[in-house]
């Protein structure tokens, strides 16, 4: 999974895995969480959201498994 940089002021860079459906999203403030069974196309819609803060607030936290990823920090 290649996290790919965001130009956003909540999250740094997302990740995604189609064949296990993990996002995995960078926050700003340096926790790196994972979510489980996102569609391909919510990965695309979050890519293409003008807001990718909203989206992730309307679309996926909550909506999705999530787990945080410890020992790893943004670069």
């Amino acid at each position: 999974m290649q996290p790919i940089t965001v130009d956003s002021s909540m999250i740094h860079a997302v990740g995604y895995d189609p064949a296990t459906e993990e996002l995995e999203v960078m926050f700003t403030s340096g926790k790196i969480y994972r979510y489980t069974h996102v569609p391909h196309h919510v990965y695309d819609e979050l890519l293409a959201a003008d807001s990718k803060g909203s989206y992730m607030r309307a679309c996926i936290i909550g909506a999705y498994p999530d787990y945080r990823v410890s020992g790893r920090r943004r670069s």
